[in-house]
């Protein structure tokens, strides 16, 4: 279980197939062994400016990079058949299934679980208030630049690390 790919989207808008940014983090057995983070262009270059507030992403940083489907060969080889990691589970494979269908890639020859493992689901069962991934690695000492998705995806990834290693005791 110690080997697995954590995973963090921003997304432009508050639609989920508005992704314009992504954070990927391989741990093969408890160690990170490759980072990966690419900013690329939402549908239409469109933004809302309370996403903009909350990440810093703008039109004019993502206006000459293509979509999505440029970088997907870059997240392919990192997602394929493994475990994947997100805080929020829900909305971050939500994110990167409706971005996929927006450019027309087929989800399912990633070889995903239905769901994936959620820091976010973990450390509310473990009793922490607030469950937010700042929180939770504050709490941790996990160093974070809140939504920043390669430190999102870095921060979830020594989340469910901590967790791994605390099970075992």
């Amino acid at each position: 279980m110690s080997t697995f790919v954590a995973i963090d989207f921003e997304t432009a808008t508050g639609y989920p197939y508005s992704a314009c940014a992504v954070g990927i983090v391989t741990i093969e057995d408890g160690i990170i062994t490759d980072e990966y983070h690419s900013l690329f262009q939402p549908p239409e270059n469109e933004y809302w400016r309370k996403n903009i507030s909350i990440h810093g992403i703008t039109p004019a940083m993502t206006e000459d990079l293509p979509g999505f489907h440029a970088i997907y060969p870059e997240v392919k080889k990192r997602l394929k058949g493994k475990i994947v990691v997100a805080h929020n589970e829900g909305f971050d494979r939500n994110v990167l299934i409706q971005t996929m269908r927006v450019y027309q890639l087929d989800y399912d020859e990633l070889f995903l679980p239905e769901r994936w493992e959620c820091t976010c689901r973990i450390y509310r069962s473990l009793g922490y208030k607030p469950v937010t991934l700042n929180a939770c690695c504050e709490r941790q000492g996990i160093p974070l630049q809140h939504h920043e998705a390669l430190s999102d995806a870095r921060g979830c990834a020594k989340l469910y690390l901590n967790f791994l290693e605390n099970i075992h005791y």
